[in-house]
């Protein structure tokens, strides 16, 4: 009987050896507790604002301050500062794209002419609200935007506009992410998409703020692009148009014109000639090009006030403004205040004056300055 029962227990053994085998054929899946013990830190760091740990009369002046790089914002006349604003913002930065969740009380809201002017970002925006409502002002139309729905406009124009309290998402693209299916005044400014492929964009936008903290590095850029030919579609579907290939050569050349120009901005070789020489492109048609610009020339120096603008708005920054202009290319003082006063409409001494004499309305300690601001991140996007 004892015999028997070591024979049974070979046998088994020998049958499990076998089935074990039989299972190495195949790749082995990691366990899941394996899954779980190779952890990858989240790829992106939020950055998060609050006015709710501020003293209520101070609440309103923090939240200016933070928005003061895109909008200009006001209360409602019947309502005092020293009541509070309780505000909050959070930014995710994925690289060629910026989404921002915020929850604002209600107030006004102003791009002005002055602001445009003396600003380098001009970013695609699109407002999806979750609650609340907004009204926008551009060019004298009105658009209303409302939960379900989402508004696109570019903050390279002037506008206006109020909200109730709200709460939001934003996506912020870069000015030509778009260049490759419009040419830049086929896309409608400041206009409402809906219908079932912006509510399509709504749910994936919404969804992918829940999932924005366990993104891996390698999963960002495919989810750019996943947005992004999102809002493609719903701006095809707005204008009633197919894409139109013919357009994209003279879209890449611009693309490749401001970036040759930005690069080479403090360069003393950069003319018009030098450009058209490392586009391989006739002056000719580089004028052509430009010319919606105001001529290659105009864009180049407007470019580079611009530059001596936020060196001059920089209250670091201890250079003299002779020494500013000799660096975005102005040989003498003289044409350099004369060009900044004509652009900008006041000199470079008034625009250092009105920087050293802005003192911060709160400590910065409120905000998280991991990776720097969020101005320094909507400068840099698409750079």
């Amino acid at each position: 009987m004892n015999d028997f029962k070591d024979r049974e227990s070979e046998a088994s053994a020998t049958e499990n050896a076998s089935s074990g085998l039989e299972r190495r054929r195949w790749p082995r899946q990691p366990a899941a507790q394996d899954r779980l013990n190779s952890f990858e830190p989240p790829a992106l760091k939020p950055l998060h604002f609050s006015t709710f740990q501020l003293p209520p009369e101070d609440q309103f002046d923090a939240w200016k301050e933070y928005v003061s790089g895109v909008v200009d914002v006001r209360i409602p006349d019947q309502q005092s500062t020293s009541a509070g604003f309780l505000a909050e913002h959070t930014a995710w930065n994925l690289g060629g794209m910026l989404i921002a969740k915020q929850r604002v009380p209600g107030h006004s809201y102003a791009r002005s002419e002055t602001r445009h002017r003396t600003s380098s970002i001009d970013h695609w925006v699109i407002a999806i609200m979750r609650s609340g409502r907004s009204w926008t002002e551009m060019n004298g139309a009105v658009v209303e935007n409302e939960p379900g729905k989402a508004v696109i406009r570019s903050l390279g124009f002037p506008f206006r506009g109020r909200a109730t309290d709200a709460e939001s998402l934003q996506l912020y693209l870069p000015r030509d992410v778009f260049a490759e299916t419009f040419s830049g005044h086929n896309i409608r400014n400041n206009s409402l998409l809906s219908g079932n492929l912006t509510s399509l964009l709504v749910e994936y936008v919404v969804a992918l703020e829940g999932l924005l903290p366990t993104l891996r590095t390698d999963e960002l850029p495919g989810v750019v692009r996943i947005v992004q030919s999102m809002v493609t579609t719903c701006l095809l579907a707005l204008t009633g148009q197919e894409p139109v290939s013919n357009r994209l050569l003279g879209a890449a050349l611009i693309e490749r014109a401001r970036h040759h120009i930005q690069i080479n901005l403090y360069s003393e070789d950069l003319s018009p000639e030098t450009l058209s020489r490392a586009l391989g492109i006739s002056r000719t048609h580089l004028y052509q090009l430009f010319e919606p610009s105001g001529g290659v020339l105009h864009y180049i120096q407007k470019r580079r006030l611009l530059s001596a603008h936020a060196a001059l708005s920089d209250p670091a920054n201890n250079q003299q403004i002779s020494d500013i202009g000799q660096t975005v290319g102005f040989s003498s003082a003289a044409n350099f205040s004369r060009a900044f006063s004509k652009e900008f409409g006041y000199s470079p001494s008034a625009a250092r004056s009105a920087a050293s004499s802005q003192v911060p309305v709160a400590s910065s300690s409120h905000w998280d300055k991991q990776e720097g601001t969020f101005g320094d991140w909507l400068k840099a996007l698409g750079t």
